[in-house]
């Protein structure tokens, strides 16, 4: 069973890396390059690599980066925490990766965001490092108190429900108050920042939907099987 689990992890992460790997060899890369060529002054050479070779590594690393979310969330997390994530269907898929995102990216990007080519932090790697896993720790535990206070909600109005979901993420504001300065150094405009990170954010937001929608569209095979093992005994 568990195996049939990761399978359709497997898949639906190939599924949605695919997507996403498009995305940044798109829109992504794009606006990278443009972002580089505004760094240099409009000028300098030619690019480094290929555009074939950009694109190829873009569609690769999504593909790569697909496959470890839908196997380690819709794979392994969804066969342990299946019975306690909200929903049904769909809506069940779709929390499990709105809590991913909020882990892996969403808090972490509350105090590092993500930054583009051509700007410099000030702090150093190690600190950023400790800081963005301590953040994914923080990420991993408000998701786990909505899922709980949604659940302990259950049977009022869904309006309450999702508000009782939604008063963890309050706990999100201390790190964002704690967290130490790090300004940041470069030529890009701060408009343009701001539609890099954006266009960072989208990307997630889609790679972790695709899969999540994927995933529900293969459907539980484990419930099948289990269907098909009640009716011989119901028989019996």
């Amino acid at each position: 069973m568990a195996t049939d689990y990761l399978e359709r992890g497997a898949l639906a992460g190939v599924a949605g890396g695919l997507v996403y790997g498009l995305f940044v060899a798109t829109v992504g890369n794009a606006f990278t390059a443009g972002l580089e060529t505004f760094e240099h002054g409009h000028g300098g050479g030619g690019p480094v690599v290929s555009d074939l070779t950009t694109t190829v590594a873009s569609v690769g690393g999504g593909v790569l980066w697909g496959l470890l979310f839908g196997v380690a969330a819709f794979g392994m997390a969804y066969f342990f925490l299946e019975p306690a994530i909200p929903g049904t269907g769909a809506a069940k898929r779709l929390a499990l990766a709105g809590a991913g995102f909020l882990t892996v990216s969403g808090t972490p990007w509350l105090v590092l965001p993500p930054q583009p080519p051509g700007v410099e932090q000030a702090l150093g790697t190690e600190t950023r490092l400790a800081w963005y896993a301590g953040l994914m720790g923080l990420g991993a535990l408000v998701a786990v108190l909505a899922g709980l206070a949604y659940q302990r909600t259950e049977g009022r109005h869904t309006a309450v429900q999702l508000g009782a979901a939604a008063l963890p993420l309050v706990l999100l504001a201390v790190p964002v108050a704690l967290a130490p300065a790090n300004p940041v150094h470069g030529e890009v405009p701060v408009a343009l920042v701001a539609a890099y990170r954006w266009t960072v954010v989208f990307g997630q937001l889609l790679l972790w939907a695709t899969i999540a929608g994927v995933h529900a569209w293969l459907g539980d095979g484990e419930t099948r099987a289990t269907d098909d093992l009640e009716y011989p005994a119901t028989a019996d």
